[in-house]
């Protein structure tokens, strides 16, 4: 049996970023250090951070007062930051960038005058802090039958913005519903779902293209850019399984299969994903070859309170 390893994989810059902040925090403030809800989604990454000093929490009024809490990677509303200011919390905010960056829009768009429909995943904590920076100004719209169905009042200008995490082909039909039922919405110049997002699924697509049996995409099961790694191989007619690691693996999936493409979640440890491929020998996997379809250099500098200089990457 071969396998297809994809690359890129794993770590996005976001996640190492929001990692490394919690590691720091731990180092200049001592433990405990609180994290409001997990600071990405992933189980060892948790557990391991809980083992040196974070204590996860999900609301502000868990941490003392005067406490360091740091908010995770998904971001959270603006109400968060009140909550936070009203216990005396120091605030680390760990919010991915590109996160940051549809909050900035929902904002400013509802400030010019649009109403914001925002594709993504309810109850999801990216979509809850993003609906949270235009209260009352916000449709959220899950799936191409909301999009078709939905009722939405009659606004003059509708600006169309996405969760980071999802499926760009998702996506794309759901926009083109929403044009063929409005006439006219508007986007953003650049698009919303991440950069790590986009080149992980362009990898499983390319592991499909290659002709691969079974795809395991090696992710906790509420790890969002996980399951849509596995969508994306489920409508290309591949059979694929989502996997927290190596003990998660069945041996009858392997039965007459040739070839297995294996990915890592954006806030998946490279580790377990080379757990996973080593239980895969056991399997029958004699050959390991890389799927690479992009090269990542992306970098986001870390809060001035914790370090004006140190640089993370991720890729």
């Amino acid at each position: 049996m071969k396998v297809l390893l994809a690359n890129p994989r794993c770590y996005c810059a976001g996640v190492q970023r929001a990692v490394r902040i919690v590691e720091l925090a731990i180092e200049r403030f001592g433990k405990p250090v609180y994290v409001r809800k997990e600071i990405v989604h992933n189980r060892f990454v948790v557990n391991r951070l809980e083992e040196i000093g974070a204590v996860f929490v999900e609301e502000n009024s868990e941490v003392p007062a005067g406490e360091v809490v740091i908010f995770s990677a998904h971001g959270v509303a603006p109400v968060v930051f009140d909550e936070a200011n009203g216990r005396s919390l120091k605030v680390i905010d760990a919010t991915c960038p590109l996160v940051n960056k549809v909050h900035q829009e929902a904002a400013r768009y509802v400030e010019q005058g649009y109403h914001i429909l925002l594709i993504g995943r309810a109850g999801h904590e990216e979509v809850n802090g993003t609906l949270g920076h235009a209260a009352g100004n916000i449709t959220l719209i899950e799936d191409i039958d909301q999009a078709r169905t939905k009722e939405i009042g009659a606004y003059q200008k509708l600006m169309v913005l996405t969760q980071t995490t999802l499926s760009l082909d998702d996506t794309e039909e759901i926009v083109t519903a929403l044009r063929e039922r409005f006439g006219s919405v508007d986007q953003p110049p650049g698009k919303d779902i991440c950069y790590a997002t986009q080149n992980r699924q362009d990898a499983v697509k390319e592991m499909c293209s290659r002709g691969i049996d079974l795809l395991l995409v090696v992710g906790s099961p509420n790890s969002s850019n996980a399951a849509r790694l596995t969508e994306v191989g489920r409508v290309r007619k591949v059979r694929g399984f989502l996997i927290d690691n190596e003990t998660d693996l069945n041996p009858g999936w392997f039965a007459g299969v040739q070839t297995v493409g294996v990915t890592g979640g954006a806030s998946t440890p490279e580790e377990v994903v080379d757990k996973v491929i080593e239980r895969l020998r056991d399997f029958g996997a004699t050959d390991v070859e890389i799927c690479q379809t992009a090269e990542e250099n992306t970098v986001f500098r870390l809060p001035d309170e914790l370090t004006r200089d140190e640089l993370v990457s991720g890729g």
